[in-house]
């Protein structure tokens, strides 16, 4: 059966379209509440963070009221990164975390992501009984006015962010003498990112920390590496590391201006972490993983699955394997030593880490020669075209055009309304003339 509300990455749109407005937040916080106050019967406790959309002002008081109305103790956290909120989830033992968030979309979206008491994103099978309770009577969810949950601002939740981070590394570690440039895409990692980096010594150059409301990913951000490149060479830093809206992807730039993506930093954390012998069985990538990151663990002797697109998926496949790594070209990694989802922050301390004896970025995250990989995202009225019979026709014969000189992988967009088309191939001709192929069926 086919989720309602929940896409790939919890529950996303455009505000105040659709389920993104006041009354069906209502619905979520008493939907998530009844459920999860039911597993334990110590203190319901519920916490919430936030990006810096505007819309998080009217988003987030009907949520905390759904909560509160099922009987939750909730704790707002005010802007805090993805992995922020479910490390403290985790650490405050709370029934539930919720972000809400959209992650790297433009302000006018916005979105919830779900966290259980372990900081894990929630399983298919329990969104759908969430689903269920969204779906059926206010009236039979709510609680007596006796059992009404209370409400709390809790002001240091960065501050304790930054405190379990650097807990994960020994304690004379420090970023003395080195220069660093941040992206902090105007979202959620604005305060955390600069602060962590300035309390380890390091010099560091900063833009997108000025959030207004409207300006998250907005010509900056992970998604827009262009903002990294330009404020990296400028001022001759070591490292640029660049974040998106909530702050669990990482795109970094290297001293020579250079953009690393997901993979090659992926790449490079494995190879490390066989070489210490950290790396438990091998590492997650998805079906959009570049074909030249597959070679190279091949080369290596390093196993590697793909799954499905999605952080979600990823851990998902990890624990399945028991893997501690894994991750998306997109910058989505996950530490599993560390950190239960994607954190750009917790990455880019490990990449600090790996550079802390003198190593230059350009020679440790250079690590495999990529397969040409070309990406178009179609934008559609209606997603379920990728169904229809012409698309279907047209995908099957660029598959076989492409056929032992490259791969092809079409795909709905979980969180925006577009079709992913990928295609990976040392022939560029070949590829262009697939991807237009595929591309004008959906046209």
């Amino acid at each position: 059966m086919l989720k309602k509300y929940f896409g790939t990455d919890g529950i996303r749109g455009t505000v105040n379209r659709g389920n993104i407005n006041g009354e069906m937040f209502f619905r979520f916080g008493l939907a998530a509440g009844t459920y999860f106050k039911n597993l334990k019967k110590t203190k319901q406790t519920a916490i919430i963070a936030k990006d810096t959309r505007l819309s998080g002002y009217s988003l987030e008081p009907a949520l905390v009221s759904g909560l509160a109305s099922a009987g939750m103790h909730v704790f707002t956290l005010g802007p805090l990164p993805t992995n922020g909120l479910a490390m403290l989830t985790k650490k405050m033992k709370a029934n539930m975390g919720i972000m809400i968030t959209a992650s790297h979309n433009q302000y006018y979206d916005n979105g919830l992501k779900l966290f259980g008491p372990d900081g894990l994103k929630l399983s298919d099978k329990i969104e759908k009984k969430i689903e269920k309770l969204i779906d059926s009577k206010i009236i039979n969810n709510l609680s007596k006015p006796e059992k009404l949950g209370r409400v709390k601002r809790l002001e240091d939740a960065n501050e304790k962010y930054v405190k379990i981070l650097k807990n994960n590394f020994p304690k004379n570690f420090n970023l003395k003498g080195l220069k660093i440039a941040i992206d902090c895409a105007n979202g959620a990692g604005y305060k955390s990112g600069p602060e962590l980096l300035k309390s380890l010594g390091a010099k560091v150059f900063e833009t997108g920390t000025t959030p207004n409301g409207f300006n998250i990913n907005y010509e900056c951000g992970s998604t827009n590496p262009k903002k990294i490149q330009l404020l990296t060479k400028k001022n001759k830093a070591d490292l640029g590391i660049s974040l998106d809206g909530d702050a669990d992807r990482i795109i970094l730039c290297d001293e020579k201006g250079n953009i690393i993506d997901g993979d090659q930093i992926i790449a490079m954390l494995a190879e490390r972490w066989k070489r210490k012998k950290i790396l438990k069985g091998g590492v997650i990538g998805t079906l959009m993983s570049n074909y030249g990151l597959q070679n190279y663990f091949k080369k290596k002797n390093i196993k590697f699955y793909r799954s499905k697109v999605g952080d979600r998926y990823v851990k998902e496949k990890m624990q399945k394997y028991k893997f501690n790594l894994g991750g998306e070209q997109s910058g989505h990694i996950i530490l599993g030593k560390f950190a239960t989802t994607g954190d750009g922050l917790l990455v880019a301390l490990e990449v600090l880490f790996s550079m802390r004896k003198g190593k230059k970025a350009s020679t440790l995250l250079n690590i495999f020669n990529s397969t040409p990989q070309i990406l178009e995202n179609v934008l559609v009225k209606n997603k379920s075209i990728i169904n229809s019979t012409k698309c279907k026709k047209a995908i099957k014969e660029a598959k076989m055009i492409i056929k032992n000189n490259g791969r092809m992988l079409v795909r709905k967009s979980g969180t925006e309304s577009k079709i992913r088309i990928m295609g990976e191939s040392k022939n560029k001709d070949l590829l262009l003339k697939c991807i237009n192929l595929v591309k004008r069926s959906i046209k």
